[in-house]
């Protein structure tokens, strides 16, 4: 998939769950779930086990209806690995120029963590696709966005870290290009207790309230 179509899957849906999961039989029904929902992207944290070989099969079994994204992607050899195994873009939870500039030379998005606004111009000047906002629930939730989206305008924000079904509205009208959401959507109790269609009606909940913060 071309990346330009990869950022604007990203852009039309508007959510990037993220997949992390303590086994990697669960990761897989969490995909499932979430796919079945009607969101056709998320990401698999590389604090998978055997997170590669997840990324491989969930290739394997959805193709390109589901664009595959990497989390927890610390180095550029751990990215330039995801990409091989099918992931199309990579997210970071901090700043690492070398990744950024890997996923760039294989023409994949890629997503790194930034908190401040030094940090966030720093990774849009070396060429991210768009700058996740990590840990944005400890400094001041969807307000922080706002405040860093008046000077910013250019850069695509993805706040991440206490996003809830209740706030994703908020950073949207704060300015936000996509949220991405973990444990609100990939709750590790659901998936110990193999409950796994809350999984999809919180993903159909998520999506309702993306939709619903853009009419307004």
């Amino acid at each position: 998939m071309a990346k330009q179509d990869i950022l604007n899957t990203i852009l039309d849906v508007g959510i990037i769950p993220i997949v992390r999961t303590d086994d990697a039989g669960h990761a897989l029904y969490a995909i499932e779930a979430i796919y079945k929902a009607g969101i056709p992207i998320l990401e698999v944290t590389m604090t998978v086990p055997g997170a590669i070989k997840t990324l491989e099969k969930a290739c394997d079994r959805f193709g390109d209806a589901l664009v595959l994204g990497a989390g927890t992607v610390l180095d550029a050899t751990t990215a330039r690995n995801c990409m091989l195994a099918g992931a199309q873009f990579c997210v970071t939870p901090s700043l690492d120029l070398p990744t950024i500039e890997i996923c760039n030379r294989y023409s994949k998005c890629v997503i790194p963590g930034a908190l401040t606004p030094t940090e966030i111009m720093t990774a849009w000047d070396a060429g991210a696709t768009m700058v996740k906002v990590f840990p944005v629930g400890a400094v001041g939730g969807a307000s922080y966005i706002k405040a860093v989206k008046a000077p910013l305008p250019q850069v695509l924000l993805v706040p991440t870290g206490g996003v809830t079904l209740s706030n994703a509205g908020d950073f949207f009208r704060a300015g936000a290009s996509a949220v991405a959401v973990g444990s609100e959507l990939v709750n590790k109790r659901w998936l110990m207790d193999e409950e796994f269609g809350r999984i999809e009606t919180a993903a159909r909940g998520f999506l309702d309230t993306v939709a619903e913060s853009r009419a307004a």
